[in-house]
């Protein structure tokens, strides 16, 4: 089995997960002849996993049942590995990144134009619409691309925007590239895999789970050089971002609002730490100067 089909297998079998994965390509990576030699148990090993972890692994990675999911992926999905030239560099560099990504699209999108990484509440208020109309046309029109994660709010309002203005945007899901969440988002996310680009690290078929959201916020701070906050109560998944877009020293920036509004105090906080507040699109451009 060569190396790329070794991780997509990977990707498709349970009981490894995403660190696991992450430490069997890092162990390709110092041993390049060592995939002709590589059983189950050494994987199960090398990626750290205890006893119960592992038989499931071994079940699942030596199964006709994986072998059957494979060759689907094979026959229906477009994917790339982390070893492949048109896998993102930044994104590669970037904490955990994944070893496999499905996509639907336009892949030159990635290297199309400045990616710029916008986030924010699922229940955005009218404040929140108002500042994405005035900040976000201008870097759009000046060739940068929208990266979002296909949610509702104010993800789903930066990916139209930036279709609206003629731009380019690129969906991040947590879910399956056949499945949409939330459904409201489905001729938008369609439109997206036609059009635009919409990546994926989850196998066809795969209904998505509330870690996945999380894992999904990685690669939108790993592939973005920016990453704008527009709205966000605390504790909520647009900070999870901005803290990993800190841990991949990515600038992130901040919509401020009034001290007074629970959607606002994310963003407040995000400033105090020493976020860059924007008011302007000029305050966006000057970071990918």
């Amino acid at each position: 089995m060569d190396k790329r089909r070794l991780l997509l297998r990977l990707r498709l079998a349970k009981g490894i997960g995403i660190k696991g994965e992450t430490l069997i390509y890092q162990w390709l990576q110092a041993h390049p002849t060592g995939v002709k030699r590589l059983l189950p148990e050494d994987m199960a090993r090398i990626a750290n996993l205890n006893p119960t972890k592992a038989k499931q692994f071994y079940t699942s990675f030596t199964s006709q049942q994986l072998s059957d999911v494979l060759t689907r992926h094979l026959n229906e999905a477009n994917w790339l590995t982390i070893l492949d030239k048109h896998y993102p560099a930044q994104l590669k560099e970037s904490y955990l990144p994944p070893n496999v990504l499905f996509y639907q699209g336009n892949l030159a999108l990635l290297t199309a134009g400045k990616l710029l990484g916008v986030v924010g509440a699922r229940e955005p208020n009218q404040y929140a619409q108002t500042a994405m109309k005035r900040l976000l046309p201008q870097p759009i029109q000046q060739n940068h691309v929208i990266v979002s994660g296909l949610a509702k709010g104010v993800d789903a309002l930066s990916h139209r925007l930036a279709i609206h203005a003629g731009g380019h945007t690129i969906g991040v899901i947590g879910t399956g590239l056949n499945l949409t969440y939330p459904a409201q988002n489905r001729k938008l996310q369609a439109y997206m895999a036609a059009h635009e680009l919409v990546l994926i690290e989850y196998p066809i078929g795969d209904v998505g789970k509330p870690h996945h959201f999380v894992e999904r916020n990685r690669i939108i701070a790993g592939l973005t050089e920016t990453v704008l906050v527009v709205q966000a109560k605390q504790h909520s998944g647009s900070l999870i971002t901005a803290n990993l877009a800190i841990q991949n020293n990515r600038n992130v920036l901040a919509v401020p609002g009034r001290i007074d509004d629970p959607l606002s105090a994310g963003c407040n906080e995000l400033i105090l730490a020493g976020a860059k507040p924007v008011l302007t699109p000029q305050h966006i451009l000057e970071e990918f100067l």
